[in-house]
């Protein structure tokens, strides 16, 4: 089977290399799968699936009535000539979830998964996939979104993280927050950094991970004094919350926690970090205030105080992450982050819960970063263009370099 070459360009952490490249595509997003058979079969998913990896994609969209796509550096390429049936849709969820897959989208349920082919004993390639129903030219649908799976996580340094957030990446006990929104490549910021923690010459001990799905495994990643156990949620247990609880019984050294969206997860996340665990988590936030934000307006308003400091006192660092295109292609990285060192803690455990945003945007520009800091930086270095440097400042609220 020949799969082509990947589109033009590199993609690191993303570039296949099981088969031998032999058709060159000369004219990126105008080839299609050269192998599109008249019929779509189970048997066939896993080599649509393989061609679209040496194409460079980053996601695959599969859709009723439409043909598939793939995204390659932010933009989409329709990659079969005939749009996807009924008969056809029926193979790809079959095969990536099983034959009640149709039963649960019709009950509503939109279905959270990895996906995983295995090419031989050393190669696989994973996926992060959605499916959920829709209503397609009137009638019952479904819409299939995948995410490509690097094998191995990134280091930081590949990924270009600051110097200030590798270096208060591991606290000894607190939690450490990862935020942005969907596709801004929080994931694989958490995977970037746990990699780091099982390399580093003390290992990461006995490190918990509850997940939904799990995405990045670690198994090539070499720590003679780290051990790894990865949870699925809803797989394996019920719930994030749960699995935090889950995790303090087991006497966990770091523990990871997929996401924390509602008052449960927030309250269990905030005990773990008081009773001596370092635990990151992740959240859809678009600020370090406004992370702050969120994480206490999830409490009821009685209690809202209490767990307000006991938040503030546990929390060690936020990163908010937003990726833009990158001049020349692909995508880059702003990031917005503050340590939150004992004078950080101190300062808003004086302050009114109410005036915490405010503080904390304050604070910014002086233990941390601003997103409009990180965008001055790329647009200057020549990572950005003008007009999107101009859309994100304009985003930022803040004043803007003045047309020319």
């Amino acid at each position: 089977m020949d799969y082509g070459t990947p589109l033009g360009g590199t993609n690191q952490g993303r570039q296949a290399s099981f088969a031998e490249p032999s058709q060159a595509l000369a004219q990126p997003g105008m080839a299609t799968w050269p192998d599109e058979p008249p019929r779509m079969l189970v048997e066939a998913v896993d080599d649509l699936l393989l061609w679209c990896v040496m194409q460079r994609a980053s996601d695959i969209t599969i859709q009723s009535d439409r043909p598939t796509y793939i995204e390659v550096d932010g933009k989409l390429h329709p990659i079969t000539r005939r749009s996807i049936d009924s008969a056809d849709m029926a193979a790809f969820v079959t095969k990536m979830y099983g034959l009640d897959a149709m039963a649960n989208l019709a009950a509503g349920k939109d279905l959270d998964l990895s996906y995983e082919i295995r090419v031989d004993r050393n190669t696989r390639f994973r996926f992060r996939v959605n499916i959920t129903a829709i209503l397609s030219k009137g009638r019952d649908g479904v819409s299939i979104t995948m995410r490509v799976l690097p094998n191995v996580p990134p280091r930081m340094e590949d990924l270009g993280i600051e110097k200030e957030i590798i270096e208060a990446w591991a606290p000894r006990q607190g939690l450490v927050f990862v935020t942005g929104p969907t596709g801004s490549g929080k994931t694989t910021l958490l995977a970037a950094g746990t990699r780091m923690l099982i390399e580093r010459p003390e290992g990461a001990g006995k490190m918990l991970t509850y997940e939904a799905p799990i995405e990045y495994v670690y198994d090539a990643i070499i720590g003679p004094h780290s051990i790894i156990a990865q949870t699925e949620i809803p797989r394996n247990l019920p719930h994030f919350a749960s699995g935090v609880r889950n995790a303090l019984r087991r006497k966990p050294n770091i523990i990871m926690v997929g996401e924390a969206r509602d008052r449960e997860t927030v309250s269990a996340t905030i005990e773990a970090g008081q009773t001596g665990h370092c635990v990151y988590a992740t959240t859809h936030t678009t600020g370090v205030a406004a992370t702050i934000r969120r994480l206490v307006s999830v409490f009821e308003t009685a209690e809202r105080t209490e767990r307000a400091f006991a938040l503030v006192e546990t929390m060690r660092l936020i990163v908010t992450q937003a990726l833009v295109p990158r001049v020349g292609g692909g995508r880059i990285a702003l990031r917005e982050y503050m340590i939150f060192d004992e004078h950080v803690r101190e300062h808003l455990l004086d302050t009114p819960i109410e005036h915490w945003t405010l503080e904390t945007q304050n604070m910014l520009e002086k233990y941390g970063n601003t997103m409009q800091k990180s965008a001055n930086t790329l647009y200057s270095q020549g990572l950005i263009d003008r007009r999107h440097y101009l859309l994100l400042s304009r985003g930022f609220g803040d004043a803007a370099v003045e047309e020319e």
